[in-house]
C-alpha cells in the first residue's frame, strides 16, 4: 500500500517528464528564435506535489542573452493533460496522436500552435512507453488488481485508464473500477467521458456511502460525526438520495449501496438508513472489508452479482453536437441539481474560440469541488437554491475534451494548516509510518 500511495512504477513520474519536457521544448523555441510566431503560451508545467506558490511564477529571469521572460505556472500532475491522453489512449500508437495535437499556445494570427508543430510528439511518447501500459499488483488476500493512472474527479476527468479497464474485462468475469469522489464528479466524468470514448456500458453501480459521512451532510461537524445521531442521518439523507438519482434516473443505470461499515456505526443507524432506502426501493449491503478482508464483503459481490443481471437503460447527460454551454447546463442541472450556470466573460470567450477553432463537439469535463453538490465547498446540505460559476474554460484538444474550472476550484491544490507530511516517517526496521 505505501509503494502504491509513493512512487509506485513511477508512472506519475513518467507522465510529470512528459509535460515538463514539452515546457522545455516550448521555451527552448523561443529562445532560439521562435520560428512559429508563438505569442501566448496556454501550456503550464506540472509537478505531483500540492504547492500553491507555483500556481502562477515568473520564469526566465536569469537575464541571459536571447532569455525571454514570461508568465508560466503549475498544474498538479494529475490535472496535466498528458495524464488524460494516458488514460484514454487505446494504444501507443494512439497516445503519440493524441499528444501531437496538445495546443501549446497561439500564434501572432491567433492560430493554435501544436506539440505536432514543435515535433514534441515522439519523444514524450518515448518517456511513457512504459507508463502506458496497466500495473499489476496483488490485493492482502492475493487476488489481482489493476491499479492505471490517476486524473482525479474534482480536477480531472476521475477515472483509471481505458486499456486497465479493457484489459480487466478480458481477464474475469467481471471487472470492478472506480471513479471517485461521487455521482456528480466521478461517475458523471466516468460516464459521459470515458465509457462515450471506449464505448462502454456497465451492468451495475455500486455507491459506496459511510453513516459519518451521511451524518457530515446533515449538519454535524467532523468532531461530532462518530457519536450516534438519527436526525442529523436522516437530515445528510438527500445527499445519498441525490446520488441514486442521477445513477438510476439521469443515467439509467442499476445501483447498490454499499455502506463502508465503521466500528462507531450503531445497529440502530444502521437498520434505520436500511428502511429508508428500502422505501426508496433500493438494497443496501453493509461492508466490513476494512475488517474482516474479503470475507466482510461477500455479501455485497453477491449482491452485485444478481444486479448484474438486471435490465438496465444506460443514457448519456448530454449529446456531444450540442452547444458547450447547454452541455454545461445539462450536467449542472441534472447532475448537480443547479438552477443555472452564470459564465464569466472570460469564459464565453474561450467558449467562442473554441467554436471557432471547430472543437466544440468534445465531451465537457467540470471542476469542481467534491465537498458539495454546488461549486461552493462549505454548502454541504445544499437546502437553498443555487447557481453554478464557470469561470474559466480551457480546450483540452489530445485529451479529447473541455475543462470548464468552476467556483473557487485550483487544478495546483495547497497544503492544509496540518499536512500529512508532517506524521510520515520510517522507522527503526525502515518500515514506511504514519501514512494510513
Amino acid at each position: 500500500m505505501e509503494d502504491i500511495n509513493l512512487h509506485f512504477t513511477g508512472d506519475i513520474h513518467a507522465i510529470t517528464s512528459a509535460n515538463n519536457l514539452l515546457s522545455a521544448m516550448i521555451d527552448n523555441h523561443i529562445f532560439h528564435g521562435n520560428e512559429l510566431k508563438l505569442k501566448k503560451i496556454v501550456w503550464k508545467r506540472c509537478v505531483d506535489l500540492n504547492d500553491r506558490q507555483l500556481r502562477k511564477i515568473e520564469c526566465g529571469l536569469s537575464n541571459e542573452k536571447g532569455m525571454v521572460s514570461r508568465e508560466d505556472g503549475f498544474d498538479i500532475t494529475v490535472a496535466s493533460e498528458i495524464m488524460a491522453i494516458l488514460c484514454l489512449s487505446k494504444d501507443i500508437d494512439d497516445l503519440k496522436k493524441r499528444i501531437g495535437k496538445i495546443i501549446i499556445g497561439y500564434n501572432e494570427e491567433g492560430k493554435p500552435v501544436t506539440a505536432h508543430d514543435l515535433k514534441a510528439e515522439g519523444s514524450l511518447t518515448v518517456l511513457l512507453k512504459d507508463a502506458i501500459n496497466p500495473n499489476l499488483v496483488q490485493t492482502l488476500e492475493n487476488t489481482p488488481a489493476i491499479v492505471h493512472g490517476g486524473p482525479f474527479a474534482n480536477i480531472a476527468h476521475g477515472c483509471n485508464s481505458i486499456r486497465a479497464t479493457k484489459l480487466g474485462l478480458k481477464l474475469g468475469d467481471y471487472c470492478i473500477t472506480e471513479a471517485g469522489f461521487g455521482a456528480d464528479l466521478g461517475a458523471e466524468k466516468f460516464l459521459d467521458i470515458k465509457c462515450r470514448e471506449a464505448g462502454l456500458k456497465p451492468s451495475a453501480v455500486v455507491c459506496v456511502a459511510t453513516l459519518r459521512a451521511l451524518k457530515y451532510h446533515g449538519g454535524v461537524s467532523k468532531e461530532e460525526v462518530q457519536k450516534e445521531n438519527i436526525q442529523a442521518l436522516e437530515r445528510g439523507m438527500h445527499n445519498l438520495l441525490k446520488h441514486i438519482d442521477n445513477i438510476k434516473n439521469k443515467f439509467g443505470l442499476n445501483v447498490i449501496i454499499a455502506i463502508n461499515k465503521f466500528i462507531t456505526d450503531t445497529e440502530k443507524e444502521i437498520e434505520f438508513l436500511q428502511a429508508k432506502l428500502k422505501e426508496h426501493g433500493i438494497n443496501m449491503s453493509l461492508v466490513e472489508a476494512w475488517a474482516k478482508g474479503g470475507e466482510g464483503a461477500k455479501d455485497l459481490a453477491r449482491k452485485v452479482v444478481s444486479l448484474c443481471e438486471e435490465a438496465e437503460n444506460f443514457k448519456f447527460t448530454y449529446e456531444l453536437d450540442e452547444e458547450i454551454e447547454e452541455k454545461v447546463r445539462k450536467v449542472a442541472k441534472n447532475i448537480y441539481g443547479a438552477e443555472d450556470v452564470e459564465f464569466s466573460k472570460e469564459a464565453i470567450e474561450s467558449i467562442n474560440q473554441i467554436k471557432k477553432l471547430g472543437f466544440g463537439n468534445l465531451p465537457i469535463c467540470i471542476a469542481k469541488t467534491q465537498y458539495s453538490f454546488s461549486d461552493d465547498p462549505k454548502n454541504l446540505e445544499c437546502k437553498e437554491k443555487f447557481n453554478i460559476h464557470a469561470r474559466e474554460v480551457i480546450l483540452k484538444a489530445g485529451a479529447g475534451f473541455i475543462v470548464v474550472i468552476t467556483g473557487k476550484i485550483m487544478t495546483m491544490p495547497g497544503l492544509p494548516k496540518v499536512p500529512a507530511a508532517e506524521a510520515i516517517d520510517v522507522d527503526e526496521n525502515g518500515n514506511i509510518v504514519g501514512i494510513f
